[in-house]
């Protein structure tokens, strides 16, 4: 090892182009006769193609379909009582016909987001003249609705959204809801998942056969099912009852909650059930579409059983 140790220290440098900057390899004028050669080999020898550059207004943008953009086209949108999904401002913008558009969002009890200009131009390509409205793929309806078109041999059987706001969980929690012969769906104005294309895709198009009610304050929606003669049945963990244990067979409303944090705890508190789906494995939880199956199906169990 010594030995091996003293003949690497005295090794002389392979080269001197390393230790010299001002020396120049001796293979440099070889290097550059093959790069020439090389160069020569590749060189085209037809016709030099015209460069043509993509047109991207050939393709409309993802959930393009949807969106109105204009101040007069959205006004009429409004007027004309579209289902507005989403309503997007550029911020600062004035004008007598914006001023008219915001007007008429509040006369209307339409919300909508004031967003920079570059918000706008990812939405569109047009001539959005500062707003942007997403037009809902759905027609929803009023809570009145759901309840007058539950049959009278049959028991009211209600899923609400407390703040889902993934776009699969809720489609499959629709698709499963619709599956399970539930009557109509509830979900909040604010902080809840879009009902859009990808939406209905993941319910397998149950969200185009199911009513669907969007409540500007999901408490009183709740007080005022309570007040129809329904249960309010909360998934969670945290309840004292199992599912099995809570009885399903009148009228029902089931809520389900957010993916990280659950069901509020204003809303938990307005819960008549609390069930509990029994775990047996090491994890402690399961996704919010599967726990809803989960609970829905024993709904329907319980109503056949009996």
């Amino acid at each position: 090892m010594q030995e091996f140790l003293k003949d690497k220290r005295e090794r002389k440098p392979r080269t001197e182009s390393y230790t010299n900057p001002n020396a120049e390899p001796a293979t440099t004028e070889a290097r550059d006769i093959n790069w020439e050669e090389r160069t020569r080999e590749h060189k085209p020898t037809g016709p030099r193609k015209e460069y043509k550059p993509r047109n991207n207004d050939d393709k409309p943008r993802a959930g393009e379909e949807n969106i109105i953009y204009g101040l007069r086209p959205v006004i009429e949108a409004i007027e004309t009582e579209k289902q507005i999904e989403k309503l997007y401002v550029k911020k600062g913008a004035e004008g007598q016909l914006m001023a008219d558009l915001r007007d008429l969002c509040y006369r209307s009890r339409i919300r909508y987001q004031e967003v920079p200009v570059e918000k706008l131009n990812r939405l569109t390509r047009g001539n959005h003249q500062g707003v942007v409205a997403v037009i809902a793929p759905i027609e929803y309806v009023g809570l009145e609705d759901i309840l007058d078109r539950i049959p009278d041999d049959e028991k009211a059987l209600i899923v609400v959204f407390d703040g889902v706001t993934d776009v699969r969980n809720f489609g499959a929690i629709a698709r499963s809801a619709e599956c399970a012969g539930a009557h109509g769906l509830i979900t909040p104005l604010k902080n809840s998942a879009p009902v859009n294309g990808e939406a209905i895709r993941s319910s397998a198009g149950a969200l185009t056969r199911i009513p669907v009610h969007r409540a500007g304050s999901i408490r009183n929606t709740l007080k005022t099912l309570a007040q129809q003669g329904m249960q309010i049945v909360a998934a969670t963990e945290k309840a004292d009852t199992l599912l099995f244990d809570a009885d399903l067979t009148g009228p029902t409303v089931i809520v389900m909650g957010n993916e990280e944090s659950g069901i509020s705890k204003e809303v938990l508190k307005l819960c008549t059930c609390k069930a509990a789906i029994p775990m047996v494995g090491a994890i402690e939880s399961l996704n919010v579409s599967a726990a809803a199956a989960v609970m829905l199906f024993e709904t329907v169990r319980q109503r056949f059983c009996k």
